[in-house]
């Protein structure tokens, strides 16, 4: 026989993958020239090609299953840095288009030209035309990141300060005149719609000599103006109103109204960067040591072509040029440099250049830094949350990969073996393996990143190739290096490799010291630092993921003890299926570690992101219990109709209905700030709160007896300034003598946190400000809050309805003349909040939204991935328990006793990985807390929410259970279908002659 050579490697009998196999293993006689590595210098291409041929032929169920492997992981990995970037895209272009025009936007402004220019050259600069040619050169000098929208963008001459109206026969809520802004803005046509009336044209001066285009200044100038309807019906204008304005550098200067109109898009900037352009407001001033009196302010509207005149006007017009941002080609990756580039054009080389082309005095202003900003703090705080659920996904994913080569390497090994001991070199064993891998692997590998990158857009190519390009190495390299690592020395089929005979050596003890100094430093390093920084170290979100590794590791050594103990009373026993599971059990192979590792790392990865998600939940809703006090409430600081509350409880979903009586600007006897009055039924709102889920107050503290001292439970800091003994107050719903009987955290029915409640009866004049309503569903969710706003609306009182017709027969919305208090807590005259609105208006920011769904897409595939690895550790080992069952039916073992055998056999290991699961999940999550700061996460940058202060990492019992107890399901469910899968074959199917298995 010639000398053995990897040519001539191959078994004699067909093997486990199929009759094929042993034709691809048999040896190719035909060529003389190969080596003894199996690659001749003539004939390595086609004996490697041959052999993958055959093998792939021999067995495509496992080359299937193989590709079906590494196309999911290859499109999960690329999937998920793609992920990261689409919706931290979204999240900037969001921030930037949810900002209020007046942030984001663009305004670049200049003063008039130089006084000692001619004046109709100063009017020359001011008109259309020159403006326009300006516009187009700031247009070109702006960054590449810096875009902006030309259908809301303008340009124009205005006054720099709001010019005084002093006809008497304008609205003076405080006595005060009203101020008005002249604006000649280009596109007034396109942008507005003529109610009454037309739109306005460019005048001139009306007395003899130059004017506005002339080197003198005119005596009288009247201009033409159009309003919104909003600013007609609050001044009382209407079409031939001439108002007089006390203006700089003329003696007279009126407009008088020619037309009235709509703004086509109200919302956009062009109207919403100045909003006195659309809509009037009420602003303050105050007089000399009196108290702060309001007056009007609003916006008359010019012609475009009127610029000139308010030359003639003011003397000193202001240019502008309103730049609307355009946020549509923003992604994640351009924040430090839109930063950047912002920072040049407000205060840089960009306003130079700027100055260059319009003027000496240009200025630009913009919060955009401010608006990226958030966004960029808001990232940092996220990234460090979503790397660790990417570390314990990806560790898990390439544990199975590991997991699925070593199950191939396993099934193979009777033909390795018999490879190599025929002369077959590891290097030509492993080539060929890896050839044969590399067929399915390679093309799988690419399906799946063309998917992720198909699906998944507007995100980077490079990071999801690279992940792709990992996976697929891993995925050629696992069954090469599991069969090279198994077939380095040669085993006696005598000896045992079992978790209870099995010794570590020297190099696996360095190993686990090393992973054990690695997750003590990692964690430790995560407790000081924590994540609120923003950086993301590999080191710190691997924690988990050693963490879960040490404590595999540490199970595996404790593993045979329990097992010992077991089998002793077993064998007291009559019956042999608990001795001969308990056996079984313990003469599973010690690399069953690298299955109880990917289960372990996955249940806590899983329970690592669950508790991430409840952490965010509990958090939000906390902080719309506190910002809502109910269910849902209407708050009105004037008072609310009595047959409100009636009305309110017919709408559906409404199960309880509170009347309460708050006022917020209570005056104590010091010279502190304001506190809020809460009065109600403390039986009725402790009813509420539980429905809720808020505090409740602790009501007999309030049942004291019915003299003049009304006992009051207060917040510390109100009970503090209060003290002990009894204190007149002087509240809008009677005067009172109060005592404080209790102190009480929380904020019950208020949105702040110093308050004093008492019972509503003790109140003289306890009429309804607010009805706190209890509803069904989630967060109040089965309320209609149609109908309620409906039956708010048509609930007014009849005195209420005269109140409100006789303000807008002085110029005022209703109750305009409660509106100060009101506006200066933020609100308005009457208010309809809903709990589930608030909970959803917390999770409204693409960013939260991106990484929650990235979050839970880890949490499932981790799952998926443990189930992969409860497949794959109990398919390693079918053959040989099929066998098994096989010869005990011979001897008499029923179906039933052997469906028993193999829940007893599976379970140890299965109750090892799901209590260790738990465990590490619980310890992982108690170890990371401190470090981890979820509010950004959970809140937005949303503020007043202060009293949830950081919301922490907590372990969620569900999220630590529910995916152990599946594991053991899982479990249970595959060992019964293997247990009745074996019952429908025929024995002499399974012992055949010389089998050895």
């Amino acid at each position: 026989m010639p000398a053995s050579t990897a040519d001539h490697e191959g078994p004699e009998r067909p093997t486990e993958d199929g009759p094929n196999a042993a034709e691809a293993a048999a040896p190719d006689r035909s060529d003389r020239s190969t080596d003894r590595d199996g690659s001749g210098a003539g004939g390595r291409t086609p004996v490697v090609t041959n052999w993958v041929r055959l093998r792939l032929r021999a067995a495509p169920g496992a080359a299937l299953a193989l590709g079906v492997l590494v196309l999911l992981t290859s499109f999960l990995a690329a999937a998920f840095p793609r992920g990261v970037d689409a919706y931290e895209s979204h999240a900037i272009r969001d921030q930037i288009s949810a900002a209020s025009p007046d942030r984001s936007a663009y305004q670049v402004t200049s003063g008039p030209p130089g006084a000692q220019r001619p004046q109709h050259e100063r009017a020359a600069a001011l008109a259309p035309g020159a403006l326009g040619e300006q516009y187009r050169e700031v247009r070109e000098r702006l960054p590449d990141l810096v875009r902006f929208d030309p259908a809301q963008s303008a340009y124009g001459v205005r006054t720099p300060e709001a010019l005084v109206a002093g006809d008497a026969w304008l609205p003076r809520p405080d006595g005060l005149p009203p101020k008005l802004t002249l604006t000649a803005q280009s596109g007034l046509a396109e942008h507005s719609r003529v109610r009454e009336g037309r739109l306005p044209r460019g005048t001139g001066p009306t007395a003899d000599g130059g004017g506005a285009a002339g080197d003198e200044q005119a005596d009288r100038l009247e201009v033409e103006a159009a309003v919104t309807r909003e600013t007609a019906k609050a001044l009382g204008l209407r079409i031939g109103s001439r108002i007089h304005l006390d203006a700089v550098g003329t003696t007279a200067l009126s407009a008088r109204i020619v037309g009235v109109v709509d703004p086509r898009a109200p919302r956009e900037t062009y109207w919403s960067i100045e909003p006195l352009l659309r809509s009037p407001g009420l602003a303050t001033e105050k007089v000399a040591g009196d108290t702060p009196k309001r007056f009007w302010v609003g916006a008359l509207l010019l012609s475009p072509d009127a610029g000139p005149s308010l030359l003639s006007a003011t003397g000193t017009p202001q240019t502008f040029w309103r730049l609307a941002n355009d946020p549509s080609h923003l992604t994640g990756r351009d924040v430090t440099r839109l930063r950047e580039q912002v920072a040049a054009l407000e205060n840089g080389p960009t306003l130079v250049a700027m100055r260059e082309a319009i003027g000496p005095t240009a200025a630009i202003s913009t919060e955009v830094d401010t608006v990226v900003g958030e966004f960029g703090d808001m990232r940092k705080a996220v990234a460090p949350v979503v790397a660790v659920a990417a570390f314990g996904v990806g560790t898990v994913a390439a544990i199975v990969l590991l997991m699925a080569g070593g199950l191939a390497a396993a099934r193979r090994r009777a033909e390795l073996t018999l490879l190599r001991s025929r002369g077959g070199s590891l290097v030509g064993v492993g080539r060929r393996l890896l050839a044969e891998t590399s067929v399915v692997a390679l093309p799988a590998a690419a399906l799946g990143f063309t998917l992720a990158v198909v699906l998944v857009r507007e995100a980077r190519l490079v990071p999801a190739l690279l992940a792709a390009a990992a996976v697929a190495v891993l995925a050629c390299c696992a069954l090469p290096a599991r069969a090279v690592a198994a077939h380095r020395r040669t085993l006696t089929s005598m000896e045992r490799t079992d978790v209870v005979r099995a010794k570590p050596s020297r190099r696996r003890v360095v190993a686990e010291l090393t992973a054990l100094v690695l997750a003590v430093g990692a964690v430790a390093a995560l407790r000081q630092r924590g994540t609120a920084d923003g950086e993301v170290d590999a080191l710190v979100s691997a924690a988990p993921v050693l963490v879960g590794a040490i404590a595999a590791l540490l199970l595996v050594r404790l593993y045979p003890l329990p097992l010992r103990l077991a089998a002793r009373p077993a064998t007291r026993r009559r019956g042999v299926l608990g001795f001969l599971a308990l056996a079984r059990a313990g003469r599973a192979q010690a690399t069953g570690a690298l299955p109880l590792l990917a289960l372990i790392i996955a249940l806590s990865t899983a329970s690592f992101g669950g508790s991430v998600l409840a952490g965010v939940d509990d958090a939000r809703e906390r902080a719309s219990v506190l910002a809502v006090g109910a269910d849902a409430r209407v708050d009105d600081s004037k008072g609310l109709p009595k047959n409100l509350a009636a009305a309110l409880r017919e709408v559906s979903g409404v199960r309880q209905v509170l009347p309460a009586h708050i006022e917020y600007d209570l005056w104590l006897n010091d010279d502190g700030d304001q506190v809020a009055l809460v009065a109600v039924d403390p039986v009725a709102y402790n009813r509420l709160a539980r429905h809720v889920g808020m505090d409740q107050v602790p009501e007999k503290a309030l049942r004291g007896d019915r003299g003049a001292v009304v006992p009051a439970i207060a917040s510390p800091g109100v009970a503090k300034r209060l003290g002990t003994g009894p204190q007149d107050l002087r509240p809008l719903g009677g005067d009172i003598t109060v005592k404080v009987a209790a102190v009480h955290e929380g904020a019950p029915a208020t949105q702040t946190s110093e308050y004093l409640l008492i019972d509503a009866d003790r109140l003289a004049r306890p009429y309804p400000t607010a009805m706190l309503m209890a509803g069904s569903g989630s967060h109040g969710s089965g309320i209609d809050m149609a109908a309620v706003r409906a039956a708010v609306g048509t609930g007014a009182s009849g005195a209420d309805r005269g109140a409100d017709a006789a303000a807008r027969a002085a110029g005022l919305t209703p109750r305009q003349d409660d509106a100060g208090k009101a506006s200066a807590r933020g609100e308005g005259s009457v208010r309809v909040k809903a709990r589930a609105e608030e909970y959803a208006a917390l999770a409204d920011s693409p960013l939260q939204d991106g990484t929650e769904r990235l979050y839970a897409a880890a949490v499932a595939a981790g799952a998926g991935y443990a189930a992969l690895a409860v497949l794959l550790s109990l398919l390693q080992a079918t053959p040989e328990r099929t066998a098994l069952l096989a010869r005990l039916r011979t001897m008499g073992l029923t179906r039933r006793q052997g469906r028993r055998l193999l829940v007893l056999e599976a379970l140890p290991q299965a109750l090892l990985a799901a209590c260790g699961g738990v465990l590490v999940g619980y310890g992982t999550i108690r170890l990371l807390a401190p470090g981890l700061d979820l509010t950004r996460l959970a809140l937005s940058a949303r503020a007043g929410f202060d009293e949830l202060g950081i919301v922490r990492l907590h372990a969620d019992a569900l999220s630590l259970v529910v995916p152990a107890v599946g594991v053991v399901l899982l479990t249970l469910a595959v060992v019964l279908a293997q247990a009745w899968w074996s019952g429908r074959r025929k024995e002499n199917t399974e012992l055949r002659a010389g089998e050895s298995r």
